[in-house]
């Protein structure tokens, strides 16, 4: 990232061509390129229609701007924005009377949001939620996106940290009294109250039903199982579309094929594997290891057959749900579609269509079981779960060191304060701050 001293300018909406693209301007120099290229500010935050003129006075185009004045804008500077006609021609020349302005340049990826979150405006957890918003493919990742967005675990961990600190001030008033008597234990048993609700609250969190912080990513369900059996014929009726090649011969399908699906809201991938068997061809031997090294990282997986064989897969830790396929055909099954009372044995015609409606349905409602079903989980990525799990263990530790010295219990705090001061990217993240903001598209 450049120094925060020089001003920043990208592109804020969609690629161009489009009706209308919005410019934004950020730091100090922000007010200068609006009077510069509009003639003058116009009133805070009011909308103003203008003639953009260029350096050598060169007409832009027949713009709306908006003014921000430093500290109330979405990055905590000053803020310029130019609503111009989304034309290619217009946003080059616009872009080329920007960067003739003394210290002013493009902005990197993520760079308003980072400085938004140096200026207070707010913290990583709450930009995190902003880059899974911008990113979100369906709408229950929207959903979570949004909450985090809004200070869901923002908000819940500064109370906890405010909390800590509150505790650790009295375990140390307590130390700092030593010689007082009773005034220790005074001070200790409420601090230790506090202490043992804390851990009570963040292990709740963490222990809640689902992997709510996999929900960025989706659910990963492997269709497998012997050559020929209609594998490619079932990805393409999910897919409702043909993304995989169907042939009567064996052995068509050698690489793995994924297509990103929206069951209800779910993200779910879904791959189509080689068909898994004993093959002298070289090719094939490889289609088969990548098919069994795939299903053993899903989350599910569809062993597909056609009245023949079982599951053939050991790697996997997986729930594996048999689907009887070909019901279509005579001697292929009893011809009944749908699945047993145990909702782990299907039976479909993937070429017909019978029983995917029963199978789809099945596998939403795994993913509701997987990713918790209710919308109140804090937790949206890994790193928090990770930070919240460090703060529950140093609270533990608080806890069973107490009769050994207040000095440990108040380090164990300090411990637990750090972690959460992590967490809302306040303390010691500097490492980190450059590969969460790199992954921002720019103009965000």
């Amino acid at each position: 990232m450049h120094s925060r001293d020089q001003t920043i300018y990208a592109l804020s909406s969609g690629r161009a061509p489009s009706a209308i693209a919005i410019v934004r301007v950020s730091g100090v120099a922000a007010g200068k390129a609006l009077t510069q290229l509009a003639g003058k500010a116009p009133p805070p935050r009011v909308a103003t229609r203008v003639l953009l003129r260029s350096n050598d006075d060169e007409p832009i185009d027949d713009a709306v701007v908006l003014w921000f004045p430093a500290p109330a804008s979405a990055t905590g500077e000053d803020v310029a924005e130019f609503h111009v006609h989304g034309g290619r021609a217009v946003l080059s020349a616009l872009f080329a009377a920007l960067g003739q302005i003394e210290s002013i340049r493009p902005a990197e990826p993520g760079e308003f949001t980072r400085r938004a979150f140096e200026n207070g405006k707010l913290d990583l957890t709450e930009a995190e939620g902003l880059d899974d918003l911008i990113h979100a493919g369906t709408d229950r990742q929207r959903r979570q996106a949004l909450r985090q967005l809004k200070g869901l675990l923002g908000d819940k961990a500064r109370d906890w940290r405010e909390r800590i600190i509150a505790a650790c001030a009295l375990i140390e008033a307590g130390i700092d009294f030593s010689d007082e008597g009773d005034v220790p234990a005074e001070l200790t048993a409420p601090a230790l109250v506090t202490i043992k609700a804390l851990l009570d609250e963040i292990e709740a969190a963490l222990g809640a039903r689902g992997r709510s912080e996999r929900l960025r990513d989706g659910l990963l369900v492997a269709i497998a199982g012997p050559p020929n059996v209609g594998k490619s014929t079932l990805m393409n009726q999910l897919a409702r579309r043909e993304v995989a090649i169907v042939s009567p011969h064996a052995g068509t399908t050698r690489d793995i094929i994924e297509v990103h699906l929206d069951l209800n809201g779910y993200p779910v991938t879904v791959i189509d594997t080689a068909g898994i068997r004993d093959t002298d061809d070289p090719v094939e031997q490889e289609g088969v290891q990548r098919a069994r090294a795939r299903a053993a990282d899903a989350d599910l997986v569809l062993w597909l057959m056609d009245g023949r064989g079982s599951a053939d897969l050991h790697e996997t830790t997986a729930p594996i749900w048999s689907v009887h396929n070909k019901i279509d055909l005579a001697g292929a099954g009893d011809g009944a579609s749908g699945s047993d009372a145990a909702a782990t044995t299907f039976r479909i015609s993937a070429k017909r269509g019978d029983g995917l409606t029963d199978l789809i349905a099945a596998i939403v409602e795994f993913a509701a079981t997987y990713f918790g079903a209710n919308d109140t989980a804090l937790i949206g990525r890994e790193r928090q779960r990770n930070l919240l799990q460090e703060t529950a263990l140093a609270l533990r530790r608080a806890l069973d060191v107490i009769g050994e010295g207040e000095e440990l219990v108040a380090e164990e705090l300090r411990t637990a304060s750090t972690s959460l001061g992590r967490l809302l990217g306040r303390v010691d993240v500097e490492d980190i701050l450059d590969v969460i903001f790199r992954e921002f598209c720019i103009g965000k």
